[in-house]
């Protein structure tokens, strides 16, 4: 499309936002951006409509069918309400579950959802306050209800702000929902077809009790109660990041039986502009700054921290130096993964139905634990929707011990169907009792686990390409790698290409081609090499990035071998960046 052509759609799109319907302040904004020499803004405002991805609806908040604003979330909510009336039309009664974390603007979307919500006669249960993620999947699934909604853009910077959208088993909404409700939300022409007046009869807050009960059902999961008693001062330090967890996560690890949390001051401050830190994403090392000063102040056994809607889950362990060390989320899978495994096959629990799950671009080496094991695992595509696909179509039949994925999310129950921080980061206390009574520190317990399975080491690798033409470059690059994949990665011959765009997996040197088992295509290359290196590449369904995830594997020969496999790993990661030019 031509630029000329371009501007005169979106600058006709943007002067519908000047009629009856819209506030003052919204069409102040519009009218700015019509007004400026630079249509770069109005552009990028305009050019398409919020679409719900892996995460689903998520953007930059401020004016626009590209932005996250009251009208975007009130065509959403009332498409949302419009499928709940069609797929539950034999329903007396359709309730929802409104929540929302501690961003900028979150509030007031939850009361407009909720307002929405009602005045289509939907019962709503909204939270009184902040919540993290999990509570809000616990919730429609404790109460019955038929969908959910949480005003949340997780890890994003503060400039972010989304929408998830839960079904009735707890879980985020996968196809033919979303499709459906897009198609519903697609359907409304005009503002005024949106219900933004509430029924406040319709509206129920809800709160302590439910937090009460979500803390209870989490107690539950706790494997080896008596190795926390013998180590109830363990010294934990955590932060979220002035996210929701500051609510629930010093609760649970107190419910837990741990008595000495050793809290961030500065960073307990529900804030949507995360004044301490650049990005509010725990996997990044300066955010996890400040809990690492602290660790090193009070000499803590474990940091940890939680996104700002406290569903992934940050973990910082001493490595060989005695050095405070933030670890990676296969990483944390995998601890998680082995305990759990361990624990159930010691208490006699395990009766041959257990599984775990993980996703395609999380390490091969949980694989191997779960073969070790003799415990099922399944993958499935990124993003805790999937892994929740899985748990429902087990249930009843099998039993879902854990599963994870490398971008620090993790779930331990059934009970609630996305990843939870909180459960996650009260086990991960656990183990590091259960660790400490066996006069092991964490970095020891990962080693014997490489040992045992297999050391691998992964990096991921973000290329951000922001806007419309950074959409159209990300998907060149993967029509490049498609039309000209590698013949080789690092020295080592690509024996396997899975494509998950038509499900064709290619074996190398014989060009034979399978289809793969899953229940839809996904833009996600994958290639596999002689000796065990796995790379694949997904453009992200969040935000306007590219991603590639490189993991390479080696053998240990024993505990000191460590420190050589980390050196190689490094180096033959580089020389992989390197091939990709990235």
């Amino acid at each position: 499309m031509e630029n000329n052509e371009l501007l005169a759609q979106v600058t006709a799109k943007a002067k519908t936002w000047l009629g009856d319907g819209y506030d003052e302040e919204t069409k102040a904004e519009v009218r700015r951006m019509l007004e400026a020499d630079d249509k770069t803004e109005l552009i990028e405002c305009f050019y398409k409509d919020l679409e719900f991805g892996t995460g689903g609806l998520r953007g930059i908040m401020g004016a626009g069918t590209n932005r996250m604003n009251i009208y975007t979330v009130g065509a959403a909510t009332q498409g949302l309400a419009n499928y709940l009336h069609e797929a539950f039309a034999d329903l007396p009664q359709i309730s929802v579950v409104v929540g929302h974390d501690v961003r900028n603007n979150s509030r007031k979307f939850a009361e407009i959802v909720a307002d929405i919500f009602s005045a289509n006669g939907i019962k709503v249960y909204l939270f009184d306050s902040f919540r993290p993620t999990p509570e809000l999947s616990f919730a429609i699934r404790h109460l019955g209800c038929q969908s959910g909604v949480n005003i949340t853009a997780s890890h994003n910077p503060k400039e972010y702000n989304g929408y998830k959208a839960y079904w009735s088993d707890g879980a985020q909404i996968i196809a033919p929902h979303d499709v459906n409700i897009i198609a519903n939300v697609n359907r409304i022409k005009d503002v005024n077809d949106i219900k933004f007046q509430g029924v406040k009869e319709n509206i129920e807050i809800i709160g302590e009790k439910m937090d009460n009960d979500f803390l209870a059902a989490i107690k539950t999961l706790s494997l080896d109660p008596d190795v926390i008693k013998r180590h109830a001062d363990l010294k934990i330090v955590y932060t979220p990041i002035h996210g929701t967890g500051v609510k629930l996560i010093p609760d649970s690890l107190r419910n837990y039986g741990f008595t000495n949390i050793i809290h961030v001051p500065e960073q307990d401050i529900p804030d949507g502009n995360f004044p301490t830190v650049d990005s509010p994403n725990p996997e990044n090392a300066s955010a996890m700054a400040m809990a690492i000063a602290k660790a090193k102040e009070v000499g803590a056994d474990l940091v940890v921290a939680s996104d700002p809607d406290a569903d992934r889950i940050g973990c910082v362990i001493r490595d060989n130096n005695g050095e405070y060390q933030l670890i990676n989320g296969n990483q944390i899978v995998m601890i998680l993964l082995n305990y759990i495994m361990l624990r159930n096959r010691e208490l006699g629990r395990l009766k041959g139905n257990e599984y775990v799950v993980k996703t395609i671009v999380t390490t091969e080496t949980i694989k191997a634990i779960a073969e070790n094991q003799n415990i099922k695992m399944y993958d499935c595509y990124t993003g805790f929707k999937w892994i929740a696909a899985v748990i429902r179509d087990l249930e009843g039949t099998a039993r879902y011990i854990g599963g994870g994925e490398e971008s620090y999310g993790f779930l331990a129950e059934d009970f609630c169907r996305d990843k939870d921080s909180v459960s996650a980061i009260s086990l991960m206390a656990e183990i590091c009792a259960w660790a400490k009574d066996r006069g092991l520190d964490f970095n020891k317990m990962l080693q014997e686990i490489y040992l045992k399975n297999g050391y691998s080491h992964e990096e991921g690798v973000s290329v951000v390409r922001p806007g419309k033409t950074g959409a159209e470059e990300i998907q060149q690059m993967m029509r490049n790698f498609r039309a000209n994949p590698p013949k080789q990665i690092a020295g080592s011959p690509v024996t396997l290409v899975k494509d998950y765009a038509d499900l064709n997996c290619t074996e190398f040197p014989s060009g034979k081609v399978s289809k793969m088992d899953f229940p839809t295509t996904s833009n996600v290359l994958q290639y596999f090499t002689e000796d065990g290196t796995k790379v694949s590449i997904r453009p992200s369904g969040t935000e306007p990035k590219i991603k590639f995830y490189i993991e390479v594997h080696d053998k240990m020969a024993d505990l000191d071998d460590y420190a050589r496999c980390n050196r190689d790993a490094a180096a033959k990661i580089v020389q992989v960046k390197k091939e990709l030019g990235i």
